[in-house]
């Protein structure tokens, strides 16, 4: 019963988000609120465009549909509370705020493992193209979208209950624009060895091992394109991989930077690379995949031609 008395002693925290300067308010909500709507539509469109396109039915793109759908959800988790912050109180409950950091974990890396997934898709169809069927039926891409989709829940689960055991007893201003278990584990006082031990360990697994799976298709992948004789041949494989490549980079490169690191050398300067694989990372993956992909183009612009024609149609 005290350690219940003792974590309910603090209940809402204070996000100091961006800025605490009355002035930056409405520029950062019309910048983010900018943001997120070119989100929200960017994505949307990219769904739309691949299930309506009978010629975009294919594995890499039923791939992209669901990260397209999670980056919608993350973004979701994260900036309508920034816009809320920008121009009313910056407060958020207890529970509002375990549960804003359980779905940033879980959608975050459903996000990494999605991308996992999808060099995995790009190994398979450079390097094995002959079998590239047999391995990516639909049975097998369902199971490998739910599996990515089921172990981030259960991990930011484990994460979200240990936090849950800490106890919040003096400060609860979090030096953040989100409720991020870095922060709010240097608010408890109570030790958070366990945590961090966890953290540093599961934690590690769960963020490392997508991005080896990763590393380890695109070692292959080049190997086998470097094999190419044509220069035509070879542009054409790493035109595949170009978008999924420039995603990893900015995604990884930003988490990396985050959470491997001790606990206490959390700063604001890290609240940068936070935006960038929060929030920038959602925004700009439409773009990437469409400038750099003539079959999306191309659904996309059947897409807007169906939808002027259905607007014209009596």
């Amino acid at each position: 019963m005290e350690r219940v008395n003792q974590t309910s002693s603090v209940s809402k925290f204070i996000l100091l988000g961006l800025s605490s300067q009355p002035k930056d308010q409405k520029p950062l909500f019309t910048l983010f609120l900018t943001i997120y709507l070119v989100t929200i539509t960017g994505n949307l469109l990219i769904i739309l465009a691949i299930r309506s396109d009978p010629q975009l039915q294919t594995p890499m793109y039923f791939f992209l549909t669901f990260l397209s759908f999670t980056d919608i959800c993350f973004t979701t988790t994260i900036v309508p509370r920034m816009l809320v912050n920008f121009l009313s109180h910056k407060t958020i409950s207890y529970a509002g705020c375990l549960t804003q950091m359980y779905f940033l974990y879980a959608l975050g890396n459903t996000d990494s493992f999605l991308l996992a997934v999808m060099a995995f898709d790009r190994y398979v169809a450079i390097c094995d193209p002959f079998h590239y069927v047999t391995i990516m039926s639909h049975h097998r891409c369902a199971l490998m979208v739910a599996l990515s989709c089921s172990l981030p829940h259960l991990h930011s689960l484990l994460h979200t209950l240990l936090l849950n055991q800490l106890t919040f007893c003096d400060s609860n201003i979090i030096h953040h624009f989100l409720c991020d278990i870095s922060p709010l584990m240097k608010l408890s006082c109570s030790s958070t060895f366990v945590n961090e031990t966890v953290m540093m360990t599961e934690g590690s697994f769960i963020l490392v091992t997508p991005f080896l799976c990763i590393a380890f298709s695109y070692i292959r992948i080049l190997t086998v394109v470097l094999k190419i004789p044509s220069a035509a041949g070879k542009r054409k494989a790493f035109s595949t991989c170009g978008s999924h490549v420039t995603v990893v980079t900015l995604f990884y490169g930003s988490n990396f930077y985050v959470y491997l690191q001790p606990v206490s050398s959390y700063t604001i300067r890290d609240h940068m690379a936070t935006i960038v694989y929060t929030v920038l990372t959602s925004t700009l993956n439409p773009f990437i995949y469409s400038l750099r992909n003539k079959d999306l183009k191309q659904g996309l612009r059947k897409l807007v031609v169906r939808s002027k024609f259905q607007a014209t149609s009596p």
